[in-house]
């Protein structure tokens, strides 16, 4: 008679643990991705065994809350374009850089882009003066000094409060297709240096970054100068890095800069080794052949291709948009924004 295998009692408490999870959530959470519902229920479980210490659980349950309310807050607006903008708190309504965020704004608002900010006064108020209360988002920080929300967007709907800085800082990144940073204090280039980090390890979408003084004003340019004498120079960047932002004092160049990286390109994402940018309209001939001429060096293999739709093994999102397809170096992330460029004024 053949021995009969015997289950051990920690794979059997993984089974009824398995199965009290899809009952519960056949029950209470029914959805088409209940495999990461019931992977996020397992680790719940696994905190409980670890241990976890009170105020560890605390921390993760309220970020949790906040998250999730955020994802909720965005959902109805997810195909409208945003621009996150950062300054100055502490910056006058007749001074010349909030004056510029408010036309900034304005000017994309009128390309139909909603406005996201920290949500106070200064230029996070200028911000929400120029794209107005419908077009805005709040993103409020919870600080040991008060810190009030601006007229514009208090009380509105798309106003979330934060007690975290990092569950805020990841919704100013997620939901935004660009970035405009004006003249501010530590939090404006903590926000700004953190943009440039996350776009330039490919740990985010290449997304514009615009660096906008007033007229005249010299802050970034005295920023780039830095940037270029310690940083460039010394080699802790790459000279393409200098390509991942625009600095500029006009107002409709900084829209221009923004709304024209959109004219052909759409969005990216990688599907295995290969990276897909999707097009708003397909490339020429001799414009194909032009961009494998320029950038052979990003690739690791093959060529730049074009195709007329989604590739194997890429969801089907946005079926109607043609795409380049790339074995991408993942590294050069400067020279692959000039790409950018160059299909965007490309036939």
């Amino acid at each position: 008679m053949e021995d009969m295998e015997i289950e051990s009692p920690a794979a059997a408490y993984r089974g009824d643990r398995a199965r009290a999870i899809e009952q519960f959530l056949d029950r209470w959470a029914p959805s088409e991705d209940r495999e990461l519902l019931a992977d996020m229920m397992v680790n719940i479980c696994r905190l409980a065994a670890d241990k976890t210490d009170r105020g560890e659980l605390k921390l993760l349950n309220k970020a949790f809350k906040e998250l999730r309310y955020a994802f909720k807050v965005f959902a109805p607006y997810r195909e409208v374009r945003k621009v996150s903008i950062f300054g100055s708190s502490r910056t006058p309504p007749d001074h010349p850089d909030y004056l510029q965020a408010d036309k900034f704004a304005r000017l994309m608002r009128q390309r139909h882009w909603m406005a996201i900010t920290g949500a106070g006064d200064g230029i996070m108020k200028a911000g929400h003066d120029g794209a107005g209360r419908e077009a805005s988002f709040g993103v409020a920080i919870r600080l040991p000094f008060e810190q009030r929300t601006n007229s514009v967007i208090a009380d509105d709907p798309k106003l979330i409060n934060f007690k975290y800085f990092f569950t805020r800082k990841l919704l100013f990144m997620k939901e935004a297709s660009a970035i405009a940073l004006f003249p501010g204090g530590y939090g404006t280039q903590d926000e700004g240096f953190e943009a440039l980090v996350l776009i330039q390890t490919g740990k985010t979408a290449l997304v514009p970054i615009v660096l906008v003084d007033a007229p005249g004003g010299t802050y970034w340019q005295h920023w780039r100068t830095y940037v270029a004498a310690e940083l460039l120079r010394t080699n802790m960047i790459s000279p393409e890095d200098m390509h991942l932002f625009k600095l500029t004092d006009d107002a409709e160049v900084a829209a221009n800069e923004i709304t024209d990286f959109y004219k052909r390109y759409h969005s990216s994402r990688y599907v295995g080794e290969q990276l897909v940018l999707r097009m708003n309209s397909p490339l020429s001939a001799p414009a194909m052949q032009e961009l494998n001429d320029k950038y052979a060096g990003i690739l690791t293999a093959g060529a730049v291709e074009q195709f007329p739709g989604p590739i194997d093994g890429e969801e089907n999102e946005y079926p109607d948009k043609p795409r380049l397809v790339m074995t991408f170096n993942r590294k050069s992330i400067g020279t692959l924004r000039l790409l950018v460029n160059d299909l965007n004024r490309a036939s």
